[in-house]
């Protein structure tokens, strides 16, 4: 498959010589690259070029979910990050994809991602309802956490003054107090690494549901879930309530079914290396987590996997006969 990279920064990863002259190029859609998930994404790139299946990945740094969704769409990414919620409204052609049913194919689930409101100290914003008119971002622009967000805010009845960028350049305007939070996904035992970063330059405060508001999310967001975060995920922050959604790996039915076997059997296999590269992952069971928070059927080639190695998949991510 002949691909072009339209600007993008992309991030090769070595193959080994002997196999360079003939492997299947395979692009794959990351997020920003300040994110820890930009990480996981390089090391399972590495997993897949040393599997010795002749594949070669390439790592490219995109907006992350809505952005990979929409270049799979066009024929310029072979695989990407997505997250559970929105690859089962663009399967079935719902919400932002309305009437535009998306060709993807769900390979694996990795985490389970909590929407962290993270905001300055001294912003004067102590719960959800303070945020309304407050300058703050919803999560980096084409990613499921700007949208989820956005949902969220519009089903509470929240209007905060949103202001788009990436990563690292809503990051610097929050230390330089331009602007007062962002949203952005973590894992139940910690926060994002951009966090983390951020609260080396200026204190933060983490903002979540009350129990009435979780009711109303759960109410009426079906397709996302509520999670219970337990105190200590960063110094002095105490336990609370925030929606979350699984992250995962899709592709389109131009993958075979040989390739998309290949690629879950490196993923499966590895004990270490995703781990390393993403602290949330250590000890999770990613078949087991695939089953548990799947929303859409699997590529074949993974379902036969799954099948190979004796688990029951299932029936929503069965792939249709």
């Amino acid at each position: 498959m002949k691909h072009k990279l339209f600007g993008l920064a992309a991030c090769g990863i070595s193959l080994l010589s002997v196999t360079s002259a003939h492997a299947e190029d395979l692009l794959f859609g990351s997020t920003s690259a300040s994110s820890s998930h930009y990480g996981y994404i390089v090391a399972v790139g590495e997993l897949i070029n040393e599997s010795g299946a002749h594949l070669k990945a390439t790592v490219v740094e995109t907006g992350a979910t809505m952005d990979n969704i929409r270049r799979m769409e066009r024929g310029q990414m072979d695989l990407g990050i997505i997250t559970t919620n929105v690859v089962q409204h663009a399967v079935a052609g719902t919400h932002e994809f309305e009437g535009k049913p998306q060709d993807l194919q769900l390979l694996w689930v990795y985490t389970v991602s909590p929407q962290n409101i993270i905001m300055r100290a001294d912003s004067g914003a102590e719960t959800i309802t303070d945020l309304s008119g407050m300058r703050m971002n919803p999560g980096i622009k084409g990613s499921a956490s700007e949208t989820t967000t956005e949902a969220v805010f519009n089903v509470l009845g929240i209007a905060p003054d949103y202001v788009r960028g990436s990563t690292t350049d809503i990051i610097d305007s929050i230390k330089d107090n331009r602007l007062s939070g962002y949203v952005k996904a973590g894992s139940l035992g910690s926060l994002d690494s951009s966090t983390m970063d951020l609260a080396t330059a200026t204190d933060i405060r983490v903002i979540g549901l009350t129990d009435e508001q979780a009711e109303t999310v759960k109410a009426k967001m079906p397709d996302i879930s509520v999670v219970d975060i337990a105190a200590g995920v960063a110094d002095g922050v105490p336990a609370y309530k925030i929606w979350s959604f699984g992250v995962g790996i899709a592709s389109t039915s131009a993958m075979s079914d040989e390739t998309a076997y290949a690629i879950v059997d490196a993923v499966m296999r590895d004990e270490t290396a995703q781990a390393n590269a993403m602290a949330a992952m250590k000890g999770v069971d990613l078949a087991q987590t695939t089953l548990d928070f799947g929303t859409v059927p699997l590529h074949p080639g993974a379902m036969k996997w799954f099948e190979d190695n004796g688990y029951e998949v299932p029936a929503k991510l069965k792939p249709a006969q």
